[in-house]
């Protein structure tokens, strides 16, 4: 307890929907991060750019139960409150920290059923039954509570970013803004599913991301591209010891099958020591 009253001196938390209302209530310029926690360096570039557009800035830590299709995965994913708080406290300009409880996000608001449909049950959607939904519903209700005027997410994940930006834009006076993918010296992706490695599941994990980029610089000579994809998939798979989902390439804006390299991006998720990590180029 002496620990929050110590970081509420330098930010606001909010513990529950009507703190949260008061104290945004004066303010019609805020800038939202939404977070599961396990905050890194890639959450905090959402920030600075929040902090640069937006007079105010909310961080959220909610780690959402109903967009996890694998109970193993919610019960590992790594959470430290008190880590993330002390991130944080030394960011210069995030003036308010929201972690609800699970009934402050589900009883507060009842949203009207979310359905993904089939064109986008694609990727990750293709393989976490209901995980989109989960995310969809979780940043409907978050967006209803908190009224901000822009949402900045993480091109990493880059089919959430484009489901969410299209769903809370059509429902919402909100903007949602995609930002660059934050890497680590090795290449990858910084995740917060990153804290679950030791040193040499990083460095693997670089050495995936590195062939990557390098495919990507070679595929644009190919004329056989599925095949490529299909090979450099089996080779992946056997070189690193890794299971590969999808490996594929698809058009930036509607994330349709695609054989021009100019207008797309190659999409990879795959399970290193049961840990999956998703990634796009």
């Amino acid at each position: 307890m002496f620990y929050l009253l110590n970081i509420l001196i330098q930010m606001k938390i909010l513990l529950n929907n009507q703190t949260l209302i008061h104290k945004l209530r004066p303010f019609n310029d805020v800038g939202f991060v939404p977070t599961m926690g396990g905050i890194h360096e890639g959450h905090i570039s959402l920030i600075n750019r929040s902090k640069k557009v937006c007079k105010k800035t909310i961080v959220s830590i909610f780690i959402n139960p109903k967009q996890f299709n694998n109970k193993k995965d919610f019960i590992s994913y790594p959470a430290n409150i008190k880590k993330d708080l002390s991130i944080l406290k030394k960011i210069k300009g995030v003036n308010f920290v929201y972690i609800p409880k699970f009934k402050d996000i589900y009883d507060s608001y009842k949203p009207s059923e979310i359905k993904i449909n089939r064109k986008n049950k694609i990727l990750c959607a293709k393989y976490r039954k209901g995980h989109f939904e989960g995310v969809l519903d979780v940043m409907d209700r978050l967006t209803n509570l908190i009224k901000p005027s822009k949402i900045f997410m993480g091109k990493k994940d880059y089919q959430q970013l484009l489901l969410v930006k299209n769903f809370v834009e059509k429902k919402y006076k909100t903007k949602v803004i995609g930002c660059k993918t934050i890497r680590d010296k090795n290449k990858l992706a910084l995740s917060s599913r990153n804290y679950l490695f030791n040193t040499s599941d990083l460095i693997i994990a670089g050495k995936v991301s590195k062939k990557i980029f390098a495919l990507k610089k070679s595929i644009k000579n190919q004329k056989n591209i599925t095949k490529l994809l299909l090979n450099e998939k089996n080779k992946l798979q056997k070189m690193f010891n890794i299971n590969i989902e999808y490996l594929e390439l698809r058009d930036k804006k509607n994330l349709s099958i695609s054989k021009k390299i100019s207008r797309s991006k190659i999409f990879i998720s795959y399970y290193l020591n049961d840990v999956r990590l998703i990634d796009n180029f």
